[in-house]
């Protein structure tokens, strides 16, 4: 069984605008935590990760992890991104994918393995953001089951969508997961869980240096 990870990336120097830090500093902390989820995901049982980016400084981070580079020079938004990596998927012959967003670097090792363990063919698992409005992972078995809906309140039409297609569509509350960052309630937040507490300082450390 081939499996891959999806990682849509968009421009460091345009993501994270909620962050009320420096563009720089936003831009650094992008960086930081896209390393972060391709170390986690290299260290899982995921044979292949796919980027999907424009952005030249995930490209040369994504080269130390020996991904799949798939250009999206447009950058029209998530969906089309999964959509490039579905058509290389499919092409090929891997069997299950799983979408990643480049902002949950709390996820572990064991939080891929037991999603994969509970994963079977033919079914769909959505872990949703920590807010419930958003899916910070879509597993997908095949590949093909499913159209992605991400910034529409996704984790929901996910949810509707792959019930249509598999009764084995289940909602995965996975707490790490769930663990993203898009503005500066997030960023209290899961520094205040401290889960990987070398990380935490890392980020600690960009920040007082705004």
């Amino acid at each position: 069984m081939k499996i891959a990870a999806i990682i849509p990336v968009k421009t460091f120097s345009k993501a994270k605008t909620r962050l009320s830090l420096p563009q720089n500093v936003t831009a650094e902390l992008c960086k930081l935590m896209f390393e972060e989820v391709l170390k986690t995901i290299v260290d899982s049982d995921i044979d292949t990760i796919i980027v999907v980016t424009k952005d030249k400084d995930a490209i040369e981070i994504g080269k130390s992890y020996d991904v799949i580079q798939i250009s999206d020079d447009n950058e029209t938004g998530v969906n089309n991104a999964v959509s490039l990596a579905d058509k290389y998927l499919e092409k090929n012959g891997f069997d299950v994918s799983i979408v990643f967003p480049q902002d949950i670097p709390f996820m572990q090792r064991e939080d891929i393995d037991y999603l994969l363990k509970v994963s079977s063919e033919n079914s769909v698992l959505v872990v949703p953001s920590r807010r419930f409005d958003g899916t910070n992972a879509l597993l997908r078995s095949p590949v093909n089951i499913m159209e992605t809906h991400y910034d529409e309140d996704s984790y929901k039409i996910h949810l509707h969508t792959g019930r249509t297609r598999t009764r084995k569509t289940s909602l995965v509350l996975m707490r790490r997961i769930m663990m993203d960052v898009d503005n500066n309630e997030d960023l209290e937040f899961v520094l205040g869980q401290n889960e990987k507490p070398e990380f935490c300082e890392d980020i600690k450390k960009l920040i007082q240096s705004a």
